[in-house]
């Protein structure tokens, strides 16, 4: 039945055994991340005959490769599978297969070769990731979301985040893991009714308070998501005191005032961005993550903000955002959280 169904989409059926010499074996070094209902391995394959390659002599994939005890990752993983077959963007990854031999179920996607994006603001150097390479990153995914809330049948996403925006060579974004994913409301309801699933960090407020799901989650969610970018922190890190602490609730007061919002921006980013593009990312920022969500923009609105302002990149010869800095290294966000001494609270700038 499942293969007569996937078929239609020309998705390819891959033996077991296929993908187990694709992967080596589901080699350890070929390991590419670990999941909580699976884990995902690189592995190899021949685009013509669709059979298993060596390394040089073959296309890279990423195989994901469910864990047979889950059973909640065996309906994540058909929630998946139906959502990528019916999706194509260039801004959500492509699915090139899947195994569904025995007790072996697989999904094989496109190869994303720099991971993903919380990965990179994570491992990224001072060159990596400047404010062009950012607002790039931000611009692709948002118009992503765009796509999936425009379908004929909208698309929420329910675990839009850092982690599951996949990047390519030239750093262009793909979403992915559709695991959650969900049709939005139809017939002129205004939400769907769920159980609370996703990322702790990423929840809207009001999703929390009664599951009701709207696209207005996943516009708060990818609010998170901005300000990971500007700031280099993930939304959710652990304290000194065993805790945690939500980015968005530290990084609130900043984003509302013009003089102390360099003290979020991301070090990393160097002198690349100016005063004017910082206070007009941080105002699409707010726009998202605003606790009434008919007060949130929609993702095409989203979307063309930061198409404007990409466009406007670095023009009329603004200085950098951070020449307005008094002491980067104190005002740098993780020497605020490390020294638990909030000293943009007592300083402004001119």
């Amino acid at each position: 039945m499942i293969d007569n169904k996937l078929h239609v989409y020309n998705i390819t059926s891959f033996s077991y055994n296929t993908l187990k010499a694709a992967t080596q074996k589901f080699s350890k070094k070929n390991l590419l991340g670990e999941g909580g209902s699976g884990d995902v391995f690189k592995g190899w394959i021949n685009l013509s005959t669709m059979t298993a390659a060596k390394p040089k002599g073959g296309h890279p994939v990423a195989v994901k490769r469910l864990k047979q005890e889950r059973l909640q990752g065996r309906e994540e993983w058909m929630t998946e599978l139906s959502f990528l077959k019916r999706l194509n963007h260039p801004n959500v990854v492509k699915i090139i297969g899947y195994c569904c031999e025995d007790d072996h179920s697989m999904l094989v996607f496109e190869y994303m070769p720099k991971g993903s994006l919380e990965t990179s603001l994570l491992e990224a150097g001072e060159s990596d990731l400047n404010w062009s390479t950012r607002l790039k990153i931000a611009v692709g995914s948002a118009k992503g979301l765009e796509y999936l809330h425009g379908t004929s049948l909208p698309v929420i996403h329910r675990d839009m985040k850092s982690s599951n925006i996949l990047l390519d060579d030239d750093y262009t974004p793909k979403i992915s893991d559709f695991g959650l994913a969900k049709f939005g409301p139809q017939d002129d309801k205004s939400h769907t009714s769920s159980r609370v699933l996703g990322t702790k960090g990423y929840f809207a407020p009001e999703y929390v308070g009664t599951g009701h799901l709207t696209m207005q989650i996943d516009v708060y969610s990818f609010g998170v998501v901005l300000l990971e970018i500007l700031s280099g922190r993930l939304a959710v890190t652990r304290s000194y005191s065993g805790g945690s602490e939500d980015l968005v609730e530290w990084g609130k007061p900043f984003l509302d005032s013009k003089q102390q919002l360099h003290c979020i921006i991301d070090k990393k980013m160097g002198r690349t961005m100016t005063r004017k593009e910082a206070n007009r990312f941080a105002k699409i920022i707010r726009q998202c993550l605003n606790q009434k969500p008919k007060r949130r923009p929609t993702m095409k609105e989203v979307v063309r903000s930061l198409e404007e302002l990409e466009q406007g990149l670095n023009q009329n010869g603004q200085k950098p955002v951070h020449c307005f800095m008094k002491n980067q290294k104190h005002n740098h966000p993780q020497y605020l959280h490390d020294h638990k001494k909030d000293y943009c609270s007592t300083t402004s700038v001119a």
